[in-house]
């Protein structure tokens, strides 16, 4: 696993009804990009020193950008169709 800083850390969840957990990698303290890597996590802005495991992928900043984008895409296109429906 090779990570810069900018790019996404994403944790599967791994029990039934778990969620996954999303952090931004701030800093990374190998050269290489290789783990450890300090992360602001989404869901409470704390930041941890992390060592992924086998649940755990990056996502570089312009693919997360890209998923984004996509995203806001599908919500203004549901926004129309919910707009439309209602006149």
């Amino acid at each position: 696993m090779r990570a810069q800083p900018g790019d996404w850390l994403v944790v599967r969840g791994t029990a039934t009804g778990s969620t996954d957990q999303r952090g931004q990698i701030a800093e990374i303290r190998d050269r290489d990009g290789t783990p450890p890597y300090l992360v602001r996590w989404l869901a409470d802005d704390r930041i941890s020193l992390i060592f992924p495991g086998p649940d755990a992928h990056v996502v570089s900043r312009a693919e997360q950008a890209r998923l984004d984008e996509d995203e806001r895409r599908r919500l203004i296109g549901l926004q129309a169709a919910i707009q439309a429906g209602h006149n």
